[in-house]
Parts: structure tokens; C-alpha cells; sequence
């Protein structure tokens, strides 16, 4: 069974630095393309970052280019997420999406709540 637990969140100042997690169970670590997902209050859910399951090129949206940056470890099977200078327009539920790339299907965490505020 697929499953992926995040962690990581919660009360942030502003220009803090926190780092969430996923952790993925279930299938080959390797085989999958992990990417960052968050929705801000009256928001929709919007993309933040991936990975590329071999080579491990990253992709960013615009509003965190610089900012924020995904990694992973594959021998603990998970992936990380370090964010930099946060802002207010930051806070948000982030979610952990992977990619399987072998059936296609898609698997999501159960989101973990960053506040940025001071």
C-alpha cells in the first residue's frame, strides 16, 4: 500500500527556513517523480516543485524559484522540501504528490499547514 506522510509544517516567521518531509512507503523509491504541491487559504492548489525520478532535475513555479528547493534521499525514501525567506503569501497546506512512472497513478500526503507570521 502506498503511502506518503509529511512533516515539517507550522508556525514560521517571516524570512524563516523550514524544511518539510515525505515520506514514502509502498513502492520503488526510484521509480517515481516526487513534486510539492500547496493550496493557500481561498486558494486552489497550485504547483511548487519536482523532481525528475533519474537525474534528479528540479522544476520550480516562478513564486519560489530561488527561494525554496526539493531534494531527496533515496536510502530513507524520502523527499524534502527546504524553503528560504518565506513570506506571508507563502502560508499555505503543502502536499506531497508522486508520480508512479511505471501504471501512471498518482499518490498525494495528507497535506501539512505552514503559517507565516509574525
Amino acid at each position: 500500500q502506498v503511502q506518503l506522510v509529511e512533516s515539517g509544517g507550522g508556525l514560521v516567521q517571516p524570512g524563516g527556513s523550514p524544511r518539510l518531509s515525505c515520506a514514502v512507503s509502498g513502492f520503488t523509491f526510484g521509480l517515481y517523480l516526487p513534486s510539492w504541491y500547496r493550496q493557500g487559504p481561498g486558494k486552489e492548489r497550485e504547483f511548487v516543485s519536482s523532481m525528475a525520478p533519474i537525474g534528479g532535475h528540479t522544476t520550480y513555479a516562478d513564486s519560489v524559484k530561488g527561494r525554496f528547493a526539493t531534494s531527496r534521499d533515496n536510502a530513507k525514501n524520502t523527499v524534502f522540501l527546504q524553503m528560504d525567506s518565506l513570506k506571508s503569501e507563502d502560508t499555505a497546506v503543502y502536499y506531497c504528490k508522486v508520480y508512479d512512472t511505471l501504471t501512471g497513478l498518482e499518490y498525494w500526503g495528507q497535506g501539512t499547514q505552514v503559517t507565516v507570521s509574525s
